[in-house]
């Protein structure tokens, strides 16, 4: 019997198998399509659980392109899930804009709910869990990384981050600077599968840890910071504290405007400011 026309937002696994649902497996092999973000990833998972509904390419390149086509498909009485390669769709992943259309036009949306990778991590990492924001991947150029990182300095809640086997070590020495080497993270890699890690510790002692073992960069990554102590207003910030980390990175200027960005104070007297820490006359 095949399912009641709708989208379905499946979640599926981030690494074991096992962890699917009786209610995905059971919707997947239902639904008439399935629209996944790499259909040659997710054949794999459909042949291990023996669906046979068609794969539909549904990428951050062409969803606002084929988004309508699906829909359309609903409206012709057809069943869709949706399904990212590891997890709950949209969280990190694509699916917003089809969603986001769906909901406009009246179309039925159903959540398969299931496994996803923050929450995962924040079960087990031993940090406060009552409220917690979650920040997903950090930008790849410093300046962009540092200004955001910055947005989380007197961040009471736990903060959590995803990010890439590549950058994983540049994040840690970035946040080591913003944050300092004794600020508490919960390192989280490759959660359900083989090698899974969870470490957490003071950032310079996980700094450490990473760089004398390459194989602790390798997979895929959730970032915990333990959320700060005090939690002064934007006016009270360390500006000459921002100041320096940014200009370590990046021009004067550069480093002037971002901080202007996150106080509100004024560009050019944190200019002036930047030059004295640097010991130049203005």
């Amino acid at each position: 019997m095949s399912a009641v026309a709708g989208l379905y937002i499946v979640a599926t696994p981030i690494g074991n198998l096992d962890d699917i649902t009786l209610r995905a497996v059971e919707t997947l092999k239902k639904v008439d399509f399935v629209a996944a973000e790499d259909t040659r990833h997710s054949q794999k998972l459909m042949n291990h659980l023996d669906v046979t509904a068609r794969l539909l390419a549904l990428h951050e390149h062409n969803e606002r392109e084929k988004s309508q086509m699906l829909i359309d498909k609903v409206k012709d009485g057809h069943a869709i899930a949706l399904i990212s390669d590891a997890g709950t769709p949209l969280i990190s992943d694509p699916g917003y804009f089809l969603v986001k259309l769906a909901q406009e036009q009246g179309v039925k949306v159903v959540p398969i709910p299931g496994v996803s990778a923050v929450v995962t991590a924040l079960s087990v990492s031993g940090l406060p869990s009552d409220r917690f924001v979650f920040e997903g991947f950090l930008p790849a150029k410093q300046g962009a990384k540092l200004k955001r990182l910055g947005d989380f300095l007197y961040e009471s809640r736990t903060v959590i981050f995803y990010e890439s086997p590549h950058r994983v070590a540049d994040t840690l020495a970035v946040m080591g600077k913003v944050f300092g080497l004794e600020r508490h993270l919960v390192v989280a890699r490759e959660l359900t599968k083989t090698f899974e890690t969870i470490k957490g510790g003071a950032l310079g002692e996980l700094i450490e840890w990473m760089g004398a073992d390459a194989n602790q960069q390798k997979g895929e990554f959730v970032l915990l910071l333990e959320g700060a102590v005090d939690s002064p207003d934007a006016s009270a910030l360390d500006k000459d504290k921002m100041l320096t980390l940014l200009m370590a990175e990046l021009p004067i200027k550069k480093a002037s405007k971002i901080v202007s960005e996150m106080t509100g104070d004024n560009k050019k007297d944190l200019y002036k400011r930047a030059l004295e820490i640097q010991g130049r006359t203005v």
